[in-house]
């Protein structure tokens, strides 16, 4: 028997180590948990583990686009808010005046109009094929697409102005709240797909600019689309997949919403779990270990990248479609990019990119530090205030509510500050096997 062999022969029987660290830390967060429990009460910790489990699904779809293929996306908010639209759109009741009224008819012609715009200016940028210069077809393209834009713009701005002082907004499709999270993951993949196509052959800090930009203007789009978000005034209440706090209680219903998130969180742990561990992830991790040996052994790197990033977009309008669900409104000016992507971050980085399981774990840990760090905060500044006053006198400020609010970005920022300089992969870092 070869000396190659009796090591692969070793390698298979040696029995996999206990996993002491993963045991250690998950046994700590339950403990925290249940202080928080009994600390708060337990319709408040319910509803933070509910949050914490969406925000679960969205470290999950960043993991993989971090963790497996290097990609660096500051853009989780859009992608969060795309989900939380679609929420929102496809399960709130239906507008039955508008969709009476001849406006409906209007806004479809002008949908189809823009349709008809986009094939258009795809045939013109098409017609290199038929023998036009590049040139002559980019410019054609161009001045298709300028005149469309100007043609739909001024079309729709006069059917919408109708809507928003007639009906308010176009109003929802009545359907279950489940249908809405379906669509918006795939709208989500549907603009990551395009984004994508433009931007990941930009180097990862010109990725994280552009990402970074293009959730601004997703955002900016849904707070000025009256006629569709009924913006800044907000939609509430969203009907939820599971009986309501006014039927079972808010405890129970939380509960109930609860179940839902981990049942998903499971599903999808598996499937990213036998993916990292298929070809396929393993080839993903190649091409962001060593870009140039994947080419040069024939692997198609773009369309991998892309795969990726539009698999964690994803998981991102899911997660944004679920906790858009849970609070119960849709607000635009609600996201931003502190709660929606630099939380998110924090929580990879935590957790181990590319872990799945320190991603979860980095996702319930971070968020309840953020929300136990208010309360925390305020009873601290409450104690030096009585302190101060009962010992020196000392005039109470008006504003510890404020105060304790802001604790929470110094907990988080002092947070990540420790693990980037004690483990930089994480508390549970990606588990890499070397094989002899």
């Amino acid at each position: 028997m070869s000396t190659q062999y009796k090591q692969r022969e070793d390698l298979v029987a040696a029995p996999s180590r206990f996993p002491l660290r993963e045991v250690a830390l998950f046994g700590a967060l339950l403990v925290a948990i249940f202080g928080v429990y009994a600390l708060m009460g337990a319709a408040y910790s319910t509803r933070m583990l509910v949050e914490a489990a969406c925000y679960a699904i969205l470290a999950l779809g960043l993991t993989i686009q971090w963790g497996y293929a290097g990609q660096f996306n500051a853009g989780v908010m859009g992608f969060v808010a795309l989900g939380g639209y679609c929420a929102m759109a496809f399960s709130m009741p239906v507008n039955a005046d508008f969709w009476a009224s001849p406006l409906s008819g209007e806004l479809g012609m002008v949908v189809l109009m823009a349709l008809g715009g986009v094939l258009v200016v795809v045939g013109a940028s098409r017609l290199h094929h038929l023998g036009v210069p590049r040139r002559l077809r980019t410019g054609l393209a161009v001045a298709l697409a300028l005149l469309f834009y100007l043609l739909v713009s001024a079309r729709l701005g006069v059917v919408t102005e109708q809507i928003e002082s007639q009906f308010g907004y176009i109003g929802g499709l009545g359907l279950p709240p489940w249908a809405g999270w379906i669509v918006g993951g795939a709208l989500a993949g549907v603009v990551g797909y395009f984004i994508g196509k433009v931007c990941l052959g930009l180097r990862s800090d010109y990725l994280a600019i552009a990402t970074l930009g293009i959730a601004e203007i997703i955002k900016a789009v849904l707070k000025n689309a009256d006629w569709l978000t009924r913006g800044t005034a907000t939609v509430s209440p969203l009907p939820w997949p599971v009986p309501g706090p006014e039927t079972v209680g808010f405890t129970l219903a939380r509960a109930f919403y609860l179940s839902v998130t981990a049942v998903m969180i499971a599903v999808i742990f598996f499937l990213l779990t036998r993916a990292y561990h298929a070809p396929w992830g393993r080839m993903i991790r190649a091409i962001r270990d060593n870009e140039i040996s994947s080419a040069a052994m024939g692997k198609d790197i773009n369309r991998r990248r892309l795969e990726i990033f539009v698999l964690g977009c994803i998981l991102m309008g899911i997660g944004g479609a679920t906790l858009g669900s849970f609070n119960g409104i849709f607000d635009p000016q609600g996201y931003l990019p502190l709660n929606h992507t630099f939380l998110v971050l924090v929580m990879v980085i935590l957790g181990g990119p590319g872990n799945n399981l320190g991603t979860i774990f980095g996702a319930l840990t971070v968020y309840l530090i953020w929300v136990m760090s208010e309360p925390l905060a305020l009873s601290v500044l409450e104690l030096m205030v009585a302190f101060g006053e009962g010992s020196f006198g000392w005039d109470a400020p008006t504003n510890l509510d404020s105060r304790a609010l802001q604790a929470r970005v110094f907990v988080i920022g002092l947070l990540i500050t420790l693990v980037l300089r004690f483990a930089p992969k994480g508390l549970l870092p990606e588990k890499v096997k070397h094989h002899g």
